[in-house]
């Protein structure tokens, strides 16, 4: 006969339930072996897209979003059989914020311990390379200069460079703008001295505006990620991560890369 569930088990799992419908995780009543019914279990797979990273995603000229991101959730939810509804957000907290409520499914974020406590993440399947912007005239001349007293650094608020400068900077200070893609402009508009994001941004950013520079290099490099609620546990990741893993290895995200005309990001190694 199988033993009854001590105290403590019925106490844990409670506790898990709890938990779940407190984050807006959603339950459902199909077999779990199911992999609709992990990752998708409302029967719609709700994704979370972040336009603040415009590498990944933007929008078409008719306002819809598109992207390597929107490409990745479409084939998820053509594997699994279901129908894909995005939520789009303007700046990667946002984002991630609505897959740890449990109102997204899935998400596409840079991996980051912090991030780490709210959401179970895939490998990553795009590596893209943070980089420091200064005026042309800046006495900085590489990265290692950045992190001295009375320098401040510009970032998008919640992005992936601020959660790691956060950490690592310990002489600098740091401002942040309120989305990725407004950092530059307001690093001009609040006299700072550093603008740190998405080296392809900040490029392109430096070709429209002039009188800037990237320092030389990058100061990190970004792992881009899939990302579910973590209250769907191991399982749901299971899933989640061979899906990644089949994207990379059929060229998938090779080829949305290319479609988008994303240069500067690389297919991540098999994880």
């Amino acid at each position: 006969m199988n033993a009854l569930p001590t105290r403590r088990g019925l106490l844990a799992g409670f506790a898990a339930s709890t938990l779940c419908f407190a984050t807006g995780c959603a339950m459902s009543t199909r077999p779990s072996s199911s992999a609709s019914t992990l990752l998708a279990p409302t029967g719609t797979l709700r994704a979370s897209i972040n336009l603040g990273n415009p590498i990944l995603a933007g929008r078409a000229a008719d306002g819809k979003a598109r992207g390597v991101s929107v490409d990745l959730a479409q084939a998820l939810a053509d594997q699994l059989g279901v129908p894909l509804a995005l939520l789009e957000f303007d700046a990667a907290a946002k984002s991630v914020d609505a897959v740890k409520s449990g109102r997204a499914d899935i998400g596409f974020f840079a991996i980051d311990p912090l991030r780490g406590e709210g959401i179970r993440f895939s490998a990553p399947y795009v590596l893209i390379e943070g980089a420091f912007l200064v005026r042309a005239g800046s006495k900085l001349i590489g990265n290692a200069e950045v992190d001295r007293a009375g320098t401040r650094v510009m970032v998008g608020q919640g992005s992936a460079y601020d959660l790691y400068l956060t950490r690592e900077l310990k002489a600098a200070s740091i401002v942040r703008a309120p989305t990725s893609p407004a950092v530059v402009d307001a690093f001009l508009a609040e006299i700072a001295d550093v603008a740190a994001g998405l080296k392809q941004q900040l490029e392109a950013d430096a070709s429209r505006l002039g009188g800037l520079r990237l320092l030389p290099g990058r100061f990190m490099v970004i792992e881009q990620a899939m990302g579910i609620p973590a209250c769907r546990g191991e399982a749901a990741q299971a899933e989640l991560r061979a899906f990644v893993e089949q994207v990379k290895s059929s060229g998938s995200v090779a080829r949305s890369l290319q479609r988008h005309g994303v240069a500067g990001a690389v297919v991540a190694p098999a994880g």
